[in-house]
């Protein structure tokens, strides 16, 4: 197994720039992590999930589906000019990622997601124990103190790690850690999933929740395994538009039917939908709970209701 410094892995993802378009982590002056290109901050390489939803790579907030323009055939935006290379996701991003896929595979395949998932290459990121990721990412980076172990789990992964370099490292082997937060939070949602399947939430608990929302969204705004989104058509002078954009089942015309009905009209209502669609809804469609606890909800949410607080909540209180 190889093993490369986090310089040497800078200079890699700016020489090899040219050929892919790059996202690596990078931290901004104030501290923020996101996805950037290769010279936009330092390079930060830690598990913790950046600030934004990496699937939005994929699936960006607002983009066009077609443009038509009179007596011409509809015409689709062209496919991007290079493959992404996406680094650092580490296990909670990867496993939504995964999801996400799934999600637009399933049915009628969705062609604008694919025509940049395709071809994208994945570098996860390990930060204890053996490589855990394989089947999630072509290539996986196990930190090792001030260095990383490459870790190639597929044959593109394999690619990648030639390139790189580094020197061969006979034994880089670390010790698997004991039982984490992460551990615990998992067994909470787990435990707030079985409430809610056996219909043992009451509406009121719902409303309490509901009470403390400001209907801001930024919970479904940065979580990893949303999916939603809205459909509209724009006329201007020379053309017609269709695109998506992301919606939110925290809106309170998420689901308002054309006859002006909206079962989803009570702020509790939305608030529960949120919560049972990802450890409930989700379990019995897909068979798994589809929150990965990454967290990013809890950070966004500005009065406490990120979703495992309300999972942590529901077991307190039901459980």
């Amino acid at each position: 197994m190889k093993i490369v410094t986090l310089r040497a892995l800078e200079d890699f993802f700016t020489e090899i720039s040219d050929e892919y378009d790059v996202r690596v982590p990078v931290r901004l002056p104030d501290g923020t992590r996101l996805l950037g290109r290769p010279g936009e901050g330092p390079l930060s390489l830690e598990e913790t999930p950046v600030a934004r939803r990496p699937s939005e790579l994929f699936f960006p907030q607002h983009e066009t589906v077609f443009t038509a323009r009179e007596g011409e055939d509809p015409e689709a935006p062209p496919s991007p000019a290079k493959a992404l290379l996406v680094v650092g996701l580490g296990p909670a991003d990867l496993d939504a990622l995964a999801f996400v896929d799934a999600f637009f595979a399933s049915g009628i395949r969705d062609d604008l997601y694919f025509a940049r998932r395709d071809g994208a290459l994945l570098i996860g990121l390990s930060e204890s124990g053996e490589a855990q990721l394989a089947g999630l990412c072509d290539l996986e980076f196990l930190r090792r103190g001030e260095r990383f172990a490459l870790a190639p789990h597929t044959e593109a992964g394999k690619a990648l790690e030639e390139r790189m370099g580094g020197i061969e490292a006979a034994d880089v082997s670390a010790t698997q850690e004991a039982a984490t937060d992460e551990d615990e939070v998992r067994q909470i949602l787990q435990r707030a999933s079985e409430l809610l399947l056996a219909g043992k939430i009451p509406d009121t608990f719902w409303g309490e929740i509901a009470d403390r929302c400001i209907a801001c969204t930024g919970c479904t705004l940065v979580c990893p395994t949303c999916t939603c989104f809205d459909v509209q058509d724009r006329r201007y002078p020379e053309r017609l538009e269709r695109s998506r954009q992301w919606d939110s089942c925290q809106y309170d015309a998420f689901a308002r039917e054309a006859s002006g009905h909206n079962p989803l009209g009570a702020e509790a209502a939305r608030t529960r939908r949120r919560i049972h669609h990802k450890l409930a809804a989700d379990v019995r469609r897909w068979g798994r709970i589809t929150c990965v606890a990454c967290g990013r909800c809890e950070n966004a949410c500005p009065t406490g209701i990120g979703l495992i607080s309300v999972a942590r909540e529901m077991v307190e209180k039901f459980g």
